[in-house]
């Protein structure tokens, strides 16, 4: 004992028996403009449009402390699909009914799964599996008598149920999915079969355990009219299929295998799914979009299988509206924990006098800052993206849904894969420290990491915001409308313009942060890239077809989607700061709305190859960032306290709020110390 206490002293360059040593300094926070200090409350009131709901939720599990786990790390996959259990009869004994969020008060559910990301991450993604995917499909993608049927039941987690598309073969190729679904005209039943084990359903959620029934994606296929005994291939098309009776036993022709452990998310029972001609009833096809009668004809409302194939996927858009908030949900806990500990951490300073924060040297503030004012960035930008689901399932405008679909899908592939690197960054920040278990950041990174991949894979959901954009560009130059997060694609040719060589060269530092500039920089490479993009399309497919084509341009297309997110989350941020009618925040909102912009303006090559931006203004821009850098590093405390995530629900020692808690006894308790 004495050893490790002498160890720590060492690490720690103090004498752990003091606990006035231990306590709380003053940082030596210094900038060279210094922002307002503002009340933390008014800017989480701001931001939280439900703070009702945030303070129900983390009193409830104030009073449950046994099912907040200190070390994830530390439990057996058994064990914390347990802990699932029991968090989620938690939250349906208090009166939540997330599947009635999910279809009734959309933005309920998305704000309950941000709050519950730092919670746990296995019971947001099972959550989002029994409510999200398998209730959302059931009434989504079938019809009043299957609502009726099963909605009570998912909701109460009475029928624990799954949403088998994955295959082992397929992923993001849903239409190649191979599994089968054939009428038995005779018996008016599906037979539903694994054809190869390539088909073998892989990695679905609840599937090793709980789930008693699933719906599956499966190729369609009925007898041909003609009586030659062929069958007809509709394409995939959703079935629920019964995997469990009541007493939890596998019904006839299935059988599954547990995926065993996984990089994270080990709460979550995912598992491998064979099926060997199981047979369901004619009515388990969720018909919504397609029926076929008893004889076996089919028929849809939608002219075309393609249509008919967008319209089932795009039902599924509120999964990928989900990850995003859960996902801001992980960024904002975490970021809490690198910005807070590297406030408190002290480690050198001048001869002769004290030791200074971590957070006071421009490298820490280089790291953390940019990433502080996503963070808010991101925040607005999910707003945004809610509010225009919640428009949308109203008012099934067409429009609306084209846009809900393109900018779900963007902000989903660019939020989770900016929360996944920062992450790293975090832990990185944080030293040593960060990589104790019981700081979190460890966890966390590994169970978000899944986040880049499942519900649409983020390369593949890029190259959707591309194909969407390059319509809206050629829609624009026919005439026909544009929809509203594309509108400035309308006055691209203006954008496009060769640079004035007056503003290429001006280095004010009210030019810089002008939100003209900013915005109309942003838009410029958008517009650049998409121009730029849509000729070498043209020339390479004259040459090799449409696929080689757009495989050619792949880089230059995924390069315009993330500009486009970036410019779309900017007017986003600059809208709220607009809005804003506290002075105090409405400065620090501006602040970082100017990092966030001018950080990607440095960073992109794009804007000194066109030379839109000359090298003197480049200069000027860096010095501005790391400006903002060392303002925002003043007010970087009470920015992540805006995001409200008490304590209890914290949970990392480096990382609890400084005016309650010591962080070194916090830590120094964790491990076994008695102060």
């Amino acid at each position: 004992m004495e050893r490790r206490v002498s160890t720590l002293r060492r690490h720690l360059g103090t004498d752990v028996s003091s606990t006035a040593v231990l306590g709380s300094h003053p940082t030596s926070a210094t900038a060279i403009r210094q922002l307002p200090r503002f009340d933390a409350t008014i800017m989480e009131s701001f931001m939280d449009s439900n703070r009702v709901l945030k303070n129900e939720t983390y009193e409830l599990f104030r009073q449950h402390p046994e099912l907040l786990i200190a070390e994830e790390e530390g439990l057996t996959k058994e064990q914390h699909r347990e802990l699932v259990r029991n968090i989620l009869r938690l939250i349906l004994n208090a009166g939540y009914s997330p599947l009635s969020f999910f279809f009734k008060d959309h933005a309920k559910y998305f704000y309950f799964a941000e709050l519950m990301a730092m919670v746990d991450l296995s019971t947001v993604v099972k959550m989002g599996v029994q409510y999200s995917l398998w209730g959302g499909s059931v009434v989504n993608l079938g019809t009043e008598k299957h609502r009726k049927k099963y909605f009570d039941d998912i909701d109460r987690f009475r029928l624990p149920g799954c949403f088998a598309m994955t295959e082992l073969r397929h992923g993001s190729n849903v239409a190649g999915l191979q599994t089968e679904a054939i009428l038995d005209t005779d018996a008016d039943e599906w037979i539903v079969h694994t054809p190869d084990d390539g088909a073998i359903k892989w990695w679905i959620g609840n599937a090793a355990e709980d789930g008693r029934a699933a719906t599956v994606f499966a190729r369609l296929k009925v007898p041909a009219p003609d009586g030659s005994g062929a069958l007809d291939d509709h394409g995939v098309h959703a079935f629920v299929v019964p995997l469990r009776d009541g007493a939890g036993q596998l019904c006839k022709g299935v059988e599954i295998r547990d995926c065993g452990y996984k990089v994270g998310l080990n709460g979550v029972d995912n598992g491998a799914i064979r099926f060997s001609h199981v047979r369901v009833p004619r009515e388990n096809l969720l018909d919504r979009f397609a029926t076929v009668d008893r004889s076996g004809r089919y028929s849809s409302p939608l002219t075309s299988a393609a249509k008919r194939f967008a319209a089932t996927i795009g039902e599924l858009t509120g999964g990928r509206v989900g990850l995003t908030c859960s996902s801001v949900g992980v960024l904002k806990g975490a970021v809490t924990i690198a910005v807070r500990y590297s406030a408190q951490r002290q480690q050198f300073g001048p001869p002769d006098a004290a030791e200074i924060a971590v957070l006071d040297y421009p490298s820490q503030q280089l790291k953390l800052m940019p990433m502080l004012a996503t963070c808010y960035v991101l925040h607005f930008a999910k707003e945004r993206l809610v509010e225009k689901y919640c428009a949308m399932k109203r008012t099934r405008e067409e429009g609306l849904v084209a846009d809900v679909h393109s900018l779900s899908a963007g902000l989903k592939a660019y939020t989770t894969t900016y929360v996944n690197q920062a992450l790293s960054v975090c832990r990185e920040c944080c030293g040593g420290h960060g990589y104790a278990a019981v700081n979190r950041l460890g966890a966390l990174r590994s169970d978000h990491d899944i986040f880049q991949t499942f519900e649409g894979d983020n390369t593949v959901l890029l190259q959707q915001v591309a194909g969407l954009l390059l319509k809206e560009y050629r829609d624009s130059f026919r005439g026909s409308p544009v929809a509203a997060t594309f509108a400035y694609l309308k006055v691209w040719a203006l954008d496009n313009l060769p640079p004035n060589p007056l503003v290429t060269h001006e280095t004010d530092r009210a030019h810089l942060r002008d939100p003209t500039f900013l915005r109309r920089s942003l838009r410029y490479r958008t517009a650049r890239l998409l121009h730029t993009v849509a000729a070498r399309l043209r020339k390479h497919a004259r040459r090799t077809g449409e696929f080689f084509a757009w495989n050619k341009c792949l880089l230059h297309l995924l390069a315009l989607s993330r500009a486009h997110i970036e410019s779309v989350a900017l007017d986003c941020m600059l809208e709220a700061v607009a809005a804003c009618q506290d002075p105090d925040c409405r400065q620090s909102l501006k602040a970082m709305a100017d990092l966030f912009a001018l950080d990607r303006i440095y960073s992109d090559i794009t804007f000194r190859n066109d030379d839109y931006i000359a090298p003197e203004k480049a200069k000027a821009i860096q010095r501005l960032i790391e400006a903002l850098c060392s303002e925002l590093r003043g007010v970087a405390v009470p920015l992540v306290d805006a995001f409200g995530i008490p304590d209890h629900i914290l949970r990392a020692p480096i990382g609890l709020a400084s005016g309650v808690h010591d962080p070194y006894a916090e830590y120094l308790h964790s491990v076994g110390f008695e102060s």
